[in-house]
């Protein structure tokens, strides 16, 4: 009897509220009503309950991911300086505020982009299920959302590509506004970051949209600190000990000027002899400097530097050209013979 009523009645499979409701009553009529009432409301909350739960979580992955991003992928100061610092009596400087609040607000903005395209997801797919449980055929909108797919990704390869390496970019904070970058085919200054094209400009004023896709690889010349690379030539005749000694001396003076105080943020250091050149012997000094101050303090540092070594009587060899002018002796062979050949006698044009 009750295998017969399963077989011609109202309940479809996988009903439960349904078959509940006829089992208990036996009446078609109270287990329709039964699974309209209860069946199809119950299942659309569970639907719903699941969903919001997914989204919750998710958020929450988010915010984490947010967080570590504001805080930055790299280390502020080292600690080597915090530690100089402290042995000095000297309080160590707080980091860049203009960096920091930068940070934050590209996480952020990040952030709350993963949060719309996440929503927006399960919104979808929670959607179809729900007009499934009202009995919509979903069907034809499966169909629709996948030949929709395939039209995106092979129209809209290189778009998808920008817009994915962009995302990487800022939440990884490979760069952001005010950096000076080398993106391979351009160099400069970032102006503008979006998901799907940097723009930057150069020494020369030339603004460049580069597509974050087209990016390999980049060069941050002004993340979290720089260094100045200055060389120094000097002549073969000089004491290179003396000249090391007046190099940190001037270096010293820098680093303990207050208005450098809070650009230095590392004792410089005389490496000594890089090259031996054709005319010179090359010494290179190395100054550690806050973000994009590293052209400022080279310009100054090459200033003392000359002005120092004048003082000191350093040399500062410099490229000469030394020309030889030889007479003819018309007088003493034949002029057919004698056309053009030199004399013993050379004068030099220049003086070392």
């Amino acid at each position: 009897m009750s295998a017969a009523l399963e077989n011609a009645g109202p309940c479809a499979p996988g009903e439960q509220i349904c078959n509940m409701a006829l089992e208990w009553t036996g009446n078609a009529t109270v287990a329709e009503v039964a699974d309209v009432l209860i069946g199809a409301p119950l299942a659309i909350a569970g639907l719903a309950a699941l969903g919001l739960f997914l989204r919750w979580v998710l958020h929450s992955l988010v915010d984490r991911l947010v967080l570590r991003a504001g805080e930055g992928v790299l280390p502020a100061r080292g600690s080597r300086l915090s530690l100089l610092r402290r042995r000095r009596g000297e309080e160590s400087p707080a980091p860049s505020v203009f960096v920091s609040t930068r940070r934050v607000q590209r996480a952020k903005t990040m952030g709350d982009l993963l949060k719309s395209i996440i929503t927006g997801i399960l919104v979808a797919m929670f959607g179809t299920m729900i007009l499934s449980e009202l009995g919509v055929n979903i069907a034809p909108i499966i169909a629709s959302a996948g030949i929709i797919g395939i039209a995106l990704g092979f129209g809209a390869q290189s778009l998808v590509k920008d817009f994915l390496s962009g995302v990487f970019m800022i939440v990884e904070d490979q760069y952001g506004v005010g950096d000076v970058v080398d993106v391979g085919e351009a160099t400069g200054t970032i102006e503008a970051v979006s998901l799907r094209v940097t723009r930057l400009r150069d020494l020369n004023g030339t603004v460049w949209y580069v597509p974050n896709g087209e990016i390999m690889r980049v060069g941050n010349m002004s993340q979290n600190w720089s260094r100045a690379v200055v060389d120094v030539s000097v002549g073969y005749s000089e004491d290179l000990v003396r000249v090391q000694r007046v190099l940190r001396e001037i270096a010293h003076d820098l680093w303990q000027d207050e208005d450098y105080r809070g650009v230095i943020i590392e004792e410089p250091e005389v490496t000594g002899v890089e090259m031996l050149a054709a005319d010179a012997v090359n010494l290179r000094v190395l100054v550690k400097t806050s973000p994009n101050e590293q052209w400022a303090v080279a310009r100054a540092l090459r200033q003392r530097i000359k002005a120092r070594f004048d003082h000191e009587g350093i040399e500062i060899p410099f490229a000469q050209r030394v020309v030889w002018h030889r007479d003819e002796q018309r007088k003493e062979q034949p002029q057919d013979a004698t056309a053009g050949s030199p004399s013993a006698e050379e004068k030099p044009a220049g003086e070392r």
